[in-house]
């Protein structure tokens, strides 16, 4: 049944209350929560890139408290194999009969949001059997298809420092993330906080918000915001200026090696949308382009060698893209 106007309006009140209430527990990270958020509505998973202790899986399991959601979190390991994540066959008896067959014993991937804590140390085998369920929202084990729970969202994380011993993603399927979320340190004030808040007894109280048949219906309804064909055409702009044998800025064909796909435009567009229900609009303006194009680009743009000895950044380029590449009147 299609929900009506009330229930439209009941819906995108909680989406605040959401919010809140994970700030119950996480101190700041208005930033990185908004993010997480607009990737969730979206439909898409995140890559998380944060040193260690900054609350990523506290910040991962009260937003599933708060949504009603099954939460698991798998810690990536070089040992770990395809069906430690996706399941195995196991070998049972009918009791009754005495006859033995095999059943599938699910794995932790079937859960609504999984924490794939630091992909990056895990082989490829496994790696791609993890995309693999990301991009079809189903696995297959012994020739049977399995379909995974929805909503269904992954938060990965990647470790940006102690890198021996580890397996990058190959850009291929970095672009199957939605978003790179990058998680820096608490301010001071924010710190006091975090420090006065977890060394004494009190705990917060995580009330269910939005259940997950709501949240289906915020990302059926995230597709249906409105944008106008003036901003899609900045989008496509935007994204083939990324590449240096389609862009007229010099700048791209000197630091750049490779651009952004028609899957980055399709991102940007997604996360816009998200981000303007948020903010209780069904429409997109120019400014929720601008705040999640550097998310959306960041792993999607691959820079050459000649950037990477100036310290030159994908954000530093999308920064200056944005400033250039022309915007469609009166915009």
């Amino acid at each position: 049944m299609e929900p009506t106007e009330k229930d439209i309006k009941t819906l995108l009140a909680k989406l605040p209350q959401l919010k809140s209430e994970i700030q119950k527990v996480i101190v700041g990270q208005d930033h990185t929560l908004d993010e997480l958020l607009v990737a969730f509505l979206a439909g898409g998973h995140c890559l998380l890139e944060g040193v260690p202790g900054l609350a990523k899986t506290l910040m991962v399991k009260t937003m599933s408290q708060a949504l009603q959601l099954t939460f698991r979190r798998i810690q990536f390991t070089p040992d770990l194999m395809p069906t430690d994540i996706i399941g195995t066959e196991i070998l049972e008896e009918d009791h009754s009969t005495g006859k033995r067959f095999f059943k599938f014993n699910k794995g932790p991937l079937f859960a609504n949001i999984i924490l794939a804590d630091e992909i990056n140390r895990t082989p490829p085998k496994t790696q791609s059997a993890l995309l693999e369920a990301m991009q079809e929202f189903e696995v297959t084990y012994g020739g049977q298809t399995y379909p995974l729970d929805r909503p269904f969202f992954i938060l990965a994380t990647q470790n940006p420092i102690e890198q021996a011993g580890t397996y990058p993603l190959p850009e291929a399927q970095l672009d199957r993330f939605l978003l790179l979320v990058k998680i820096g340190y608490p301010t001071s004030e924010e710190e006091f906080e975090v420090l006065n808040r977890t060394t004494g007894t009190q705990k917060a109280n995580i009330n269910t918000v939005i259940s997950a048949e709501e949240i289906l219906q915020a990302q059926a309804l995230v597709r249906q915001v409105n944008i106008s064909e003036d901003l899609i055409k900045y989008v496509s702009g935007l994204i083939r200026a990324t590449r240096p044998d389609t862009t007229t800025v010099d700048y791209i064909k000197e630091w750049v090696r490779w651009g952004a796909g028609p899957r980055a435009g399709q991102a940007l567009i997604l996360t816009a949308k998200a981000r303007a229900l948020l903010k209780g609009r069904y429409s997109v303006i120019m400014e929720d382009l601008h705040a999640m194009a550097a998310p959306v680009l960041r792993h999607r743009i691959l820079l050459n060698f000649k950037a990477e000895a100036e310290n030159i950044s994908s954000d530093m380029v999308t920064a200056e893209l944005i400033k250039v590449v022309e915007r469609p009147s009166p915009l």
